[in-house]
């Protein structure tokens, strides 16, 4: 099993905290964000993880190193000053992914969920799993509806939204044709949604979007706790 961590963001929300390191470095009691993620995948069996990085990626060069600390392989795509958005960072880590399904988790994510309970098999029509959460605060109008497993734009009467968590398993035909340069990740969503292409799960437990000092600091708080 293979996945990525996506590193590349500016964290232009988090600044000054972001001015001289990467956000998935910003340390979470005592911890940088991306060293969760790291000891979460090789406990779930991942092998091999790709970490692309544009803002002071040398940084997080430094800090992962080959990945054997944690028992990992470990990759790691540049991207160009800026950075390649969601699907455009994705696209260009494609040949070190392989063929077979891959996770996708955004690095400036924090959860306690065990990634033993991750979806890690998709059916043979379906070009990825998204996990959503219940919409947070700063969130409340959601992403996408789940119904009957799979996930719709239209929110009929009564129907409730999900907030998607930045973790999913993705082939790589969901981003075909594989256009080059800057690339947003939810045109891709919606095209594969539009042809029930695209499963959800829910997950429940504890889950946040570490987008802003406020909430780095309100995870802190939790987890000194």
């Amino acid at each position: 099993m293979r996945a990525m961590i996506l590193a590349a963001g500016r964290g232009s929300r988090m600044r000054p905290l972001t001015d001289n390191q990467p956000k998935p470095l910003l340390p979470v009691a005592g911890k940088p964000l991306l060293g969760y993620h790291l000891e979460k995948l090789a406990n779930a069996g991942v092998n091999e993880v790709v970490i692309n990085h544009a803002w002071h990626g040398e940084q997080i060069e430094d800090f992962v190193g080959d990945g054997s600390q944690w028992g990992l392989q470990v990759s790691f795509s540049k991207e160009p000053e800026g950075g390649l958005e969601t699907a455009g960072g994705i696209i260009k880590a494609l040949p070190l992914l392989g063929d077979d399904p891959f996770w996708v988790i955004n690095g400036d994510i924090w959860t306690d969920w065990d990634y033993w309970d991750l979806p890690t098999r998709l059916d043979e029509e379906q070009l990825g799993h998204l996990v959503m959460v219940d919409n947070p605060v700063h969130h409340q109008d959601g992403d996408f509806v789940i119904e009957n497993g799979m996930l719709v734009n239209d929110v009929k009467e009564g129907q409730q939204t999900k907030t998607f968590s930045g973790v999913g398993l993705y082939r790589k035909e969901l981003l075909a044709p594989y256009p080059d340069g800057k690339q947003p990740l939810k045109p891709f969503f919606d095209r594969a949604i539009d042809k029930k292409q695209l499963a959800a799960s829910h997950q429940d437990g504890f889950w946040t979007d570490v987008g802003t000092p406020e909430r780095l600091h309100q995870l802190n708080q939790r987890l000194e706790k």
